[in-house]
C-alpha cells in the first residue's frame, strides 16, 4: 500500500510565494522545492532588502533596518502535562516560563486527575497574570498489545507470535495477545509491524485465523500494552472511539478550548465532531491531528474542514516511510498557511531532554525550521508530562522560537514574515477585511509601530491580521473570555480581555491602559489601530488608523 496519493497543486497568485505547480507527492514523496522568491514578498506590504515595495518603487535602504523593538517569541508552545508538572506551583512555573496552552492527553490519567489539572490552570488564569487555552487531546483508535507478566526481550530473527486468542495461560514467551479482534484482517504476509514507532519491529511471515506469526527485524525489550503500527496502513477502526466521545463531552462540560482529534482518516471524523459541538453550544476549535497513512492521502479536505491541525509526527513516522515526515510537515504547515489555519508541529522536538539538561543541536534545529516553514506553534510531550528537565526543556524551545524571530535581517529572504493566499472560490466571496488586515502589516512595517491593536467580538479579524504575519505583537481584544482563550494559539496575538464601550474613543483609551499595564507599548510609541466596529452606531465600518501614545 502507498503511504502517498498525488496531492493536487495549490494556486497561489499575485506577488505572494510562489510555489512548485508539480505534484508535492508522489508515491515515495518527490522532494518539495520551493521556486525563488519574488521581487515583492508581501501583497501590499513591504519588508525587504530594498526591493518592489506596496507604492511600486524601489527603496534604497533595508526595510529591516527600521526593526529597533523586539517583538518577542511570535510562535506558540503547548506543553503536556503530566505527573511531575500536574500541581498548581508547576503549572505556574510553566506559564512563566513561556507555556501557552495547556494539553491533556487523554490517552492517559482519568477524569478525576484531568479535572484538576483543568482546575488549577482556572486558578492561575483568574489570578490575572496569563491567559492559558487548554487542549484535549483524545486517545483514538489505538491497538496496543496485551498485558505480559515480565518484560520480553526479543532478538533478531526470532519467531514472535500476535494473537487475539485469549487463552493467556497456554502463551509462551513469544506469544502476545492484541487488544483488536480485526487485527488479523487488517496484517497480510509481507507487512512490517512496528511496536511504539520502531522500538522494535516484526516482518509477518505466516497468518492463521488467530495469529500472526512474525520474525523479528530490530530487536528490544517488550512490556504490557505497548503500541502498534502496521508500517504504511492504518487499522480500520473508527476515528472517534466510544471512550473518546466521553472524554469530548468531559472536556464540553469543563470548558476547553481546543480538542485535538487523533488518527483523523477523512474530513467526515471532523465534521461530525464540529458538528457535534455546535449542537452542543460549545464553540472550541477542532484541530486534525494528522498521524495516520490515510490522512495524507486526502490533507487538503481535511484541513479545509478543520479549525486547525497538530503534525503528530510520532505515530506518522511509524505509518510511512520515516524520511516523508519532513516533507508531510512542511505540506501542512503550507496548506494551513494558505487557509489561515494553525497548525501545531509536534512529537519528539526536544526529547533528549527527558534524561538530560541539554538538547541535541539537531533538535535545536528542529525547532528552527518549524518555526521558519509558519507553524504558529510548537509542542512539548513526554519533556514537560514526565521528564526530568520540563522547564528547561521549555526554556530551550521559547528561547529557540524567539531568536528565530528576532534575526530580521536573516530572515528578510525567509518565508516566515510573508503572507501566503489562494485565490478565493467561486462558491467563497472575497473577505474585505483581508485588505485591511494587509494595510495594517504594511503601516506596521513602514512606521516600526510598537504593536498592532485588533478590537474582535468573534475572532476572525485577529486570526487574518496574524495571517499577514507582521513583525510586532497583535494585541487582540474582546470582551468574550473564552474567546482570549481560543486566540493564545494565533501566530503573534497576545489576547485580552476588554470590555468595549457605546464610545469609541473611551474603548481604544483602555485599550491603550491595557497595553501600557502588560508593558507592550510606552508613551511616544505608535499603534495601529484596526476593527471593523468601532463606531457608535451598529454599522459595521472597516477601520485603520495609528496613534501615538501619549
Amino acid at each position: 500500500m502507498s503511504a502517498f496519493a498525488v496531492s493536487p497543486s495549490l494556486p497561489i497568485h499575485g506577488p505572494c510565494i510562489s510555489r512548485s505547480t508539480s505534484s508535492t507527492f508522489v508515491q515515495r514523496a518527490t522532494p518539495l522545492v520551493r521556486s525563488a522568491p519574488a521581487p515583492a514578498r508581501w501583497r501590499a506590504v513591504a519588508t525587504s532588502r530594498g526591493e518592489a515595495t506596496s507604492l511600486g518603487f524601489a527603496n534604497a535602504y533595508d526595510d529591516d533596518q527600521m526593526w529597533d523593538i523586539d517583538s518577542g517569541r511570535m510562535s506558540k508552545i503547548v506543553c503536556t502535562i503530566g505527573p511531575k508538572t500536574c500541581d498548581l506551583e508547576s503549572i505556574e512555573k510553566l506559564a512563566e516560563t513561556g507555556m501557552d496552552i495547556v494539553r491533556l492527553n487523554m490517552s492517559h490519567g482519568t477524569h478525576e486527575w484531568h479535572k484538576g489539572v483543568i482546575d488549577n490552570v482556572r486558578q492561575i488564569n483568574a489570578a490575572g497574570g496569563f491567559n492559558l487555552g487548554i487542549l484535549l487531546d483524545t486517545k483514538g483508535p489505538e491497538v496496543r498489545s496485551g498485558d505480559v507478566k515480565a518484560p520480553i526481550k526479543v532478538k533478531r530473527g526470532q519467531r514472535f507470535v500476535w494473537t487475539i486468542r485469549k487463552d493467556l495461560d497456554n502463551f509462551d514467551e513469544s506469544t502476545v495477545d492484541v487488544s483488536y479482534d480485526d487485527f488479523i484482517n487488517d496484517v497480510h504476509v509481507g507487512d512490517t509491524l512496528l511496536v511504539d514507532g520502531g522500538m522494535c519491529s516484526f516482518l509477518c511471515t505466516e497468518k492463521t485465523d488467530t495469529d500472526v506469526i512474525s520474525e523479528c527485524i530490530d530487536g528490544g525489550t517488550l512490556t504490557s500494552r505497548r503500541h502498534l503500527n502496521v508500517r504504511g496502513k492504518s487499522a480500520s477502526l473508527p476515528a472517534i472511539t466510544d471512550k473518546d466521545w466521553e472524554d469530548i463531552k468531559f472536556g464540553m462540560n469543563n470548558n476547553v478550548d481546543f480538542y485535538a482529534l487523533s488518527f483523523v482518516k477523512h474530513e467526515d471524523d471532523v465534521a461530525r465532531l464540529k458538528e457535534f459541538l455546535v449542537d452542543n453550544e460549545c464553540k472550541a476549535l477542532v484541530l486534525s491531528k494528522i498521524e495516520s497513512a490515510d490522512a495524507i492521502h486526502r490533507l487538503p479536505q481535511i484541513l479545509k474542514v478543520s479549525d486547525g491541525a497538530m503534525v503528530a509526527r510520532g505515530d506518522l513516522g511509524a505509518e510511512i516511510p520515516i524520511e516523508d515526515v519532513p516533507l508531510v510537515q512542511d505540506e501542512i504547515v503550507y496548506i494551513n498557511r494558505t487557509l489561515r489555519k494553525p497548525t501545531i508541529v509536534a512529537t519528539h522536538m526536544l526529547e533528549s531532554m527527558i534524561t538530560y539538561p541539554t538538547p541535541t543541536r539537531a533538535e535545536v534545529a528542529d525547532i528552527t525550521e518549524a518555526v521558519r516553514q509558519g507553524a504558529d506553534a510548537t509542542m512539548l510531550s513526554g519533556e514537560t508530562a514526565n521528564g526530568s528537565f520540563p522547564y528547561k526543556a521549555l526554556s530551550v524551545m521559547a528561547t529557540v522560537a524567539k531568536s528565530v524571530v528576532s534575526r530580521d535581517s536573516a530572515m528578510s529572504q525567509n518565508d516566515l514574515f510573508s503572507p501566503m493566499t489562494t485565490p478565493p472560490q467561486d462558491d467563497e466571496p472575497k473577505d474585505t477585511r483581508m485588505d485591511l488586515a494587509y494595510a495594517a502589516s504594511t503601516l506596521a512595517s513602514r512606521l516600526n509601530v510598537a504593536a498592532i491593536l485588533v478590537f474582535t467580538r468573534v475572532g476572525n479579524y485577529a486570526k487574518l491580521v496574524a495571517s499577514t504575519r507582521p513583525r510586532c505583537p497583535i494585541i487582540a481584544l474582546t470582551p468574550d473570555s473564552d474567546l482570549v482563550r481560543r486566540l493564545t494559539l494565533f501566530w503573534g496575538v497576545k489576547p485580552y480581555e476588554l470590555e468595549f464601550s457605546d464610545d469609541p474613543e473611551e474603548t481604544i483609551a483602555r485599550a491603550i491602559d491595557l497595553l501600557l499595564e502588560k508593558g507592550h507599548t510606552s508613551s511616544g510609541d505608535n499603534i495601529v489601530i484596526t476593527s471593523d466596529m468601532l463606531v457608535k452606531d451598529k454599522n459595521t465600518v472597516n477601520t485603520i488608523q495609528v496613534r501615538r501614545v501619549r
